[in-house]
């Protein structure tokens, strides 16, 4: 089946990654109506939307694309209010990702729909661990320490989706291949673990 979106999917992908990404800024930033926190705020923007919107992207790109490899037709669609909820409560210090999912249809066995729910997670494992190498790697102070916080929040989301219980992926997972996901999960803590502790300290963060 062809990797392809629909003009819905398109817009839901869309306002999900900014809002997405402007709710952790806020979170970050909580409000402020002088300049100094505005050019705080637009400068957390544009790092979210490279670490956590991006994040959030692959994750439901991979579930996607693997689905439509495997011929299920499956489709990105926005919870609304569940990006109101989060974009509110982040100017409170609370942060909650769960800006929609992929639906899937078709025909897809036990072995197929683990490897489908193992994609996303995988997806943010990789990410977690480009950022770490970017963060250790980049001489610009900037640059690297939104690659910092790229390998935090892509380990913390891998492990998060990795919890076994009902609609999260690793429940899924487990149920295909225990040796799959422990793999996975234990990938997902030691990045997580490794983030918190060599990257982190120098943040500043949480």
């Amino acid at each position: 089946m062809r990797f392809s979106f629909t003009r819905q999917e398109r817009y839901d992908l869309l306002r999900s990654w900014l809002l997405v990404s402007l709710a952790f800024a806020f979170f970050m930033t909580g409000i402020g109506f002088d300049m100094t926190h505005l050019v705080l705020l637009v400068f957390s923007l544009v790092t979210a939307l490279v670490t956590v919107g991006i994040g959030f992207l692959f994750h439901e790109l991979s579930h996607k694309w693997l689905a439509n490899r495997y011929g299920c037709h499956a489709e990105y669609k926005a919870d609304s209010l569940m990006l109101l909820i989060s974009l509110v409560i982040s100017v409170f210090g609370v942060f909650i990702a769960a800006p929609g999912a992929v639906h899937i249809s078709g025909h897809a066995d036990k072995d197929e729909n683990g490897k489908i729910s193992l994609a996303g997670p995988a997806a943010n494992i990789v990410l977690a661990l480009l950022f770490m190498a970017l963060f250790f790697l980049l001489p610009n102070v900037v640059l690297s320490r939104a690659a910092g916080l790229g390998a935090i929040i892509n380990s913390s989301l891998a492990l998060f989706n990795l919890i076994p219980v009902g609609i999260f992926d690793g429940a899924k997972v487990l149920a295909w291949n225990k040796v799959a996901y422990g793999v996975a999960v234990g990938a997902a803590v030691l990045l997580t673990f490794l983030s918190f502790v060599l990257i982190q300290p120098s943040l500043g963060l949480f």
